[in-house]
């Protein structure tokens, strides 16, 4: 007699929970993907309206004005070296899927961040869900967003943006527990209200460790969008992969030099902006 034994997998019963949320929410899908597209388009846009000479001298110029001249320097390294490798084009694909994920990462972590210090309930609820986010393979989040919204630039930002959320969350809560009391309770003695005592106080207190979870924040995205060439994201991240797919070495070593030039230009900015104008200059 044979037995027939019946093998459960969890494929099983995602297959029909995804289906059903693909026939049932593909209007939400599609307007998040016309909502992502066109802020892609219109930050992509504006970095390359200009030659890349006019839009690197802008950029030298303006930082130089606000920040310092050595931040100016660097900006104009950077940015020249993509432009020596003949990946202009392509690294500000990336660059603005970057920049927009970063900022999208840092809206949704902030706020609940601040309020994941404030309530030890909270806090508990989200240290084991960004304990499982910070362990989890990179890789493993493009597959959900392609699912859902197929291949392209919109699974890109999206799993860039969930994969970039966690450090910023669990460091920007780090940072208001640190703030000391003693400040808070000197805000509360003299009168002020808590929005100030938030923006005058905690803030400025936090700002180190806030830097440094969007340092975080940055390069994650960036480790992220090279992957999400894999899934059609363009980018330098898409060069990367012709060249190893290709086996073209020369390709490959550019754009994987032109994505750390990248990285330097968005890490020293962002630290230079946060820390504001210095005559020493952002070490």
């Amino acid at each position: 007699m044979n037995l027939a034994v019946t093998q459960y997998s969890p494929g099983a019963f995602l297959a029909p929970a995804v289906d059903w949320l693909n026939q049932n929410l593909h209007p939400l899908f599609a307007l998040i993907s016309v909502v992502v597209e066109t802020e892609l388009n219109a930050a992509e846009a504006s970095l390359l309206a200009m030659p890349h000479y006019g839009l690197i001298a802008a950029v030298t110029v303006v930082v130089a004005l606000l920040l310092n001249l050595r931040i100016a320097i660097l900006c104009a390294l950077t940015l020249g070296f993509c432009v020596l490798t003949n990946l202009w084009t392509a690294a500000m694909q990336t660059l603005s899927l970057v920049s927009v994920s970063v900022v999208v990462a840092v809206l949704v972590a902030f706020p609940r961040g601040v309020l994941a210090s404030r309530s030890r309930r909270i806090e508990g609820v989200i240290r084991p869900a960004l304990d499982i986010m910070q362990t989890v393979p990179p890789w493993v989040y493009l597959i959900p967003a392609v699912i859902f919204f197929s291949l392209g630039r919109v699974p890109a930002l999206i799993a860039t943006v969930v994969y970039g959320i966690p450090p910023m969350l669990r460091l920007t809560t780090l940072a208001f527990n640190q703030v000391p009391r003693e400040l808070i309770e000197l805000g509360q003695a003299i009168g002020a209200s808590k929005r100030s005592i938030l923006f005058k106080i905690e803030i400025p207190a936090a700002k180190p460790t806030i830097l440094l979870g969007l340092n975080q924040c940055i390069l994650m995205s960036l480790a992220m969008v090279v992957l999400a060439g894999l899934v059609g994201a363009g980018g330098l991240g898409a060069e990367v992969t012709r060249g190893l797919t290709r086996m073209e070495m020369g390709l490959g070593l550019r754009a994987g030099l032109s994505i750390v030039a990248v990285a330097l230009f968005l890490d020293r900015l962002s630290r230079a902006a946060f820390q504001g104008k210095s005559r020493s200059g952002v070490r």
